[in-house]
């Protein structure tokens, strides 16, 4: 192994150490402090938003978006089949169950499989849209950005007026990413649909270390699921509470965190547009693969970066591409194994999954952190090319 070069690793350049130390010397460490509303703010006033709440992840934003949704035991929640388990697990948190519903080559929700799910497969009565073979209501959509690129929001949110569902966002892997034109031009991801979740994981573009936070369409939504992060407080003083809450609030020491990193931000979107670049240019002419593009007329941050392995043009299986990258020091991974495949959901209800089978079998996600080499990537690109020929 000659060298490493890390799939996707967090860029402490900014003001990270100088906010981090600030909060601990204050002695605001916990899930209270300054840091948690500077953030809040700053972020509402980046996507355009009443408010937001930090929260302990994304999965917790979900979570808190769902019972705002009230998902109640026995409902159906449609999710994305190709995307990250902790999309789907919330809904099991309600006791609630998944739909699994296709994607189209964005990688994100089919919306004509959507379409033809509500219509032939469900029924409207009395504003609610019937699972007609089970009976069960299915009130709630949630749909992923996946690695940055947008659904198509225009069709999703046409679809969830006419057959009454509430639209959940998960911009965990998203933020920044905007629509430039149509009716939600320059709309953020996230701040569409009725509810929308960011994390912050090591991985993603910005981190907090593990942090999450959510927003909602209202203003009051959103102060209730803030409400109900924080233990659902109604008095500090006596311990007085009205309803059941969460310990799901974000720290002030990963706030401090979040803070210098969202002032990174800007700057972090660009490098990773530029480094994406450098891929699609270094591999372009190589008719053995290529770099999945996103979604027109939008402004995606370039979070993950998608390599397309043709598969009549290879031999190898994708599990041995994988292999003999990571032999070399070039950590990539498979895109994640289809939930309706995994053990938990084996059960549930899957409709007309193709395309996300397809791509699920033929996509690497290659290294693509912020700091990465013009350098590195050209050997990225050099020793991708020698394991595919």
């Amino acid at each position: 192994m000659e060298k490493f070069i890390p799939l996707s690793i967090p860029n402490f350049e900014g003001n990270e150490e100088k906010y981090v130390l600030d909060a601990v010397k204050q002695g605001w460490v916990s899930t209270g402090g300054a840091y948690i509303t500077q953030l809040e703010e700053k972020l509402a006033d980046y996507l355009d938003v009443p408010m937001v709440a930090a929260c302990q992840s994304g999965t917790s934003a979900l979570h808190l978006s769902l019972i705002e949704c009230d998902v109640r035991p026995n409902d159906l929640v449609i999710v994305p089949a190709l995307t990250f388990i902790a999309a789907v697990n919330p809904v099991r948190y309600q006791f609630a169950e998944p739909i699994f519903m296709d994607c189209d080559d964005s990688l994100c929700m089919n919306p004509i499989k959507l379409r033809k799910f509500c219509e032939t497969e469900c029924e409207k009565r009395e504003r609610q849209l019937i699972y007609k073979k089970t009976g069960q209501r299915i009130k709630t959509l949630i749909v992923v950005h996946v690695f940055g690129n947008l659904t198509d929001m225009e069709a999703i949110m046409e679809i969830a007026e006419e057959f009454h569902l509430y639209v959940i966002e998960d911009a965990t892997e998203a933020l920044g990413s905007k629509f430039l034109t149509g009716k939600y031009a320059g709309k953020m991801a996230g701040t569409i649909g009725d509810f929308g979740a960011y994390s912050f994981n090591g991985n993603k573009i910005i981190t907090t270390g593990g942090g999450g936070a959510v927003t909602a369409a209202s203003e009051k939504t959103a102060e209730h699921m803030k409400y109900l992060s924080t233990q659902a407080k109604d008095d500090t003083l006596y311990y007085l509470h009205n309803e059941v809450g969460y310990n799901y609030r974000m720290t002030n020491l990963q706030a401090a965190l979040g803070l210098a990193q969202l002032e990174k931000l800007p700057e972090f979107i660009k490098r990773k547009k530029d480094n994406y670049h450098k891929y699609a240019e270094l591999l372009w002419e190589f008719a053995q693969c290529s770099i999945l593009p996103f979604r027109e007329n939008t402004d995606s941050n370039h979070w993950f970066y998608s390599l397309f392995v043709d598969r009549q043009k290879v031999s190898k299986e994708l599990q041995q591409i994988i292999t003999e990258l990571q032999e070399t020091g070039i950590q990539v991974r498979p895109i994640w194994g289809l939930i309706c495949e995994q053990k938990p959901y084996r059960n549930a209800i899957a409709y007309e999954i193709e395309t996300a089978k397809y791509y699920s079998e033929r996509i690497v996600n290659l290294p693509c952190s912020t700091q990465i080499t013009e350098e590195e990537i050209e050997y990225v690109v050099e020793v991708l090319v020698e394991v595919l020929v």
